[in-house]
């Protein structure tokens, strides 16, 4: 994608109706989805929504990976005590979802798995469906980590937030 198209698409692309799309109940929605489904697995999974990119960074080159690579290190999803961390990461402006796991994780799922997870999430969101494409998303994410890292059914800690972060 051209950068000029991008740097248009994050001057204008419905940035500001990121509350509207990802309202207060949304949010406590996935909390819980989360949370529920990471007793099913030993894995943690963060949600992070950004609706737009500063023009400046666009100018610069950063895009959709790096800045969620950038968010994956900021959150702390890269500290989990047993490299077991995934973010989903969703740019409204620019129509974009990543996902980004930690080592620990990534040697095992493969690249066309995560990148199933995200066709799923856009496709909904193309549809308007937020609450469903989100949701989804994070039962997809839950179902690979449950395949993949099942619960030892020792209790272990929360590491992150559950709550999805909006930027």
């Amino acid at each position: 994608m051209a950068r000029l198209q991008r740097l248009l698409m994050n001057l204008g692309e419905g940035w500001f109706q990121l509350h509207r799309r990802f309202p207060a109940g949304l949010l406590d929605e996935i909390a819980t989805a989360v949370a529920e489904g990471e007793r099913t697995h030993r894995g943690e999974v963060r949600l992070a929504v950004e609706s737009r990119l500063s023009p400046l960074a666009v100018l610069a080159g950063l895009d959709a990976p790096r800045r969620a690579r950038q968010l994956f290190g900021q959150l702390g999803i890269w500290d989990t005590e047993h490299s077991n961390g995934v973010l989903l990461y969703v740019l409204l402006a620019e129509h974009r979802i990543e996902v980004v796991a930690d080592r620990g994780i990534a040697r095992h799922v493969a690249p066309d798995e995560w990148a199933e997870v995200c066709t799923h999430m856009r496709d909904a969101y193309a549809r308007g469906q937020w609450r469903e494409g989100s949701l989804q998303g994070i039962a997809d994410v839950h179902a690979l980590l449950q395949r993949h890292f099942p619960s030892d059914g020792k209790a272990r800690p929360d590491e992150l937030p559950d709550r999805p972060v909006l930027l």
